[in-house]
């Protein structure tokens, strides 16, 4: 099958519920290696630009497709998409898509998809001007999100997050400072002809100006460096490791803030990872097993704490906790898909409950990490405010940096345009 067959069956079953992070991966074995570029290419950009094409295919639709038809449905998403943005002939885009309804064994659909496309092609200026007042189609976001960022936050600011969201993610690395320096770490990338920036926030961070398979990067399979975004590498700075210490990290996969934590303080006397999905869990092992470091990995709920305790108090303890991702919907535009206003509130009580129960292995004196990657507050600060009407025994350490937005109990980081993710930090210690 060709992409843009492919890019359908994963959008469609996207459209079913399901993730691009689970979906493409297996896609991509089936798709030939000259076309993967095209492949991903069509998936993150026809979902980045959902919100944006229903509206199309709404107003050129008579009526709604089937729900078996799904597959059809999303071809037609990803022929407007490259009708839309790539700079190939049209003709070429509406024929070739035309013929993908076919490798899905849709014959019947040619002269719809054909149909649908030409129709685009002649009311393009027409539905530009009818569409062209509605967020929704302007900002390529769902409306719910976008009354959520406005009510949270003023309107310069949201508009920086809206157009951050629809940029490609840059590909960031951690220098891993057990084996090699940053500045050394950077020569090495200089010399391999790999164009690279230091990170403005993170103290082991390079920036890549193109993305690169992760094992033409040099050191990469040695553990001399990982992947993960900027913001997600002040974490275990953060939670300030110090030898000899126990430190949980609760919600741990898949292992880049693990990793992160043994590189700053390899003399920790325990680090202990958990995750409820042994599958993620076993993403922890094979991160730490390529750094070339140990941790002791359990798979359970970290709020269990029955199922796992030993009855040892940490010292400190890291919850990146479940959340809506919406710091991070450049790498996950399904988001705009997958997500409902509804989950947020289930997510606010994950989360609290998370606190809870994982407060309760923290020693007197300890401290404990916060985390999310999401932009709303119903999820930071208003979860921490929260739990301290429920905790007598809880204040706030404060963060000072250079970096972020100060909140009320934390600091909050938005995406941004060539850098990092929209991330939340509340550090949290145990009264004596």
């Amino acid at each position: 099958m060709n992409a843009r067959t492919i890019a359908a069956k994963v959008i469609a079953r996207v459209f079913n519920g399901k993730s691009l992070a689970a979906e493409l991966p297996k896609a991509l074995k089936n798709c030939d290696v000259p076309n993967q570029a095209l492949l991903k290419e069509l998936c993150f950009g026809t979902l980045r630009s959902h919100p944006k094409i229903k509206l199309i295919v709404d107003a050129l639709l008579t009526r709604p497709m089937r729900k078996k038809d799904i597959e059809i449905e999303a071809l037609i998403y990803v022929g407007i998409y490259q009708l839309l943005i790539h700079n190939k002939p049209k003709y070429a885009i509406v024929d070739e898509t035309v013929k993908a309804s076919t490798m899905l064994r849709r014959d019947w659909a040619k002269s719809l998809v054909n149909a649908v496309l030409r129709n685009f092609l002649r009311k393009q200026n027409e539905l530009e001007k009818k569409l062209c007042k509605n967020p929704a189609y302007t900002t390529m976001h769902p409306p719910w999100l976008i009354e959520r960022l406005n009510s949270a936050w003023p309107e310069a600011l949201v508009s920086e997050i809206l157009a951050a969201n629809n940029e490609r993610a840059p590909m960031t690395l951690r220098v891993n400072s057990q084996k090699i320096s940053r500045d050394n770490y950077l020569l090495k990338l200089q010399k391999a002809g790999i164009k690279v920036e230091i990170t403005s926030i993170s103290d082991y961070g390079l920036m890549l100006n193109l993305p690169l398979d992760v094992w033409k990067l040099p050191g990469f399979a040695n553990g001399e460096c990982s992947v993960q975004d900027e913001a997600a590498q002040l974490a275990a700075s953060l939670l300030r490791p110090s030898p000899g210490e126990r430190i949980l990290d609760a919600c741990s996969a898949p292992g880049g803030k693990t990793g992160h934590l043994i590189e700053l303080q390899p003399k920790l006397k325990a680090l202990v990872a958990l995750d409820q999905d042994p599958k993620r869990i076993n993403l922890v092992k094979e991160n730490l097993e390529r750094l070339s470091i140990k941790a002791q990995l359990k798979v359970a709920d970290a709020t269990l704490t029955d199922t796992w305790w030993d009855g040892i108090f940490f010292d400190k303890v890291l919850i990146d906790a479940p959340c809506s991702a919406s710091g991070v919907i450049r790498r996950h535009p399904d988001i705009k898909i997958l997500r409902n206003p509804s989950d947020i509130d289930k997510l606010r009580q994950t989360q609290l409950k998370l606190l809870n129960r994982v407060w309760e292995v923290l020693k007197p004196g300890g401290e404990l990490l916060y985390v999310t990657c999401s932009v709303f507050s119903e999820e930071n600060d208003q979860v921490v405010e929260d739990f301290f009407k429920s905790c007598c025994d809880a204040q706030v350490e404060h963060i000072n940096c250079g970096w972020g937005r100060s909140t009320k109990f934390g600091i909050q980081l938005f995406p941004t345009n060539n850098s990092h993710d929209g991330f939340y930090y509340a550090r949290l210690s145990k009264l004596l």
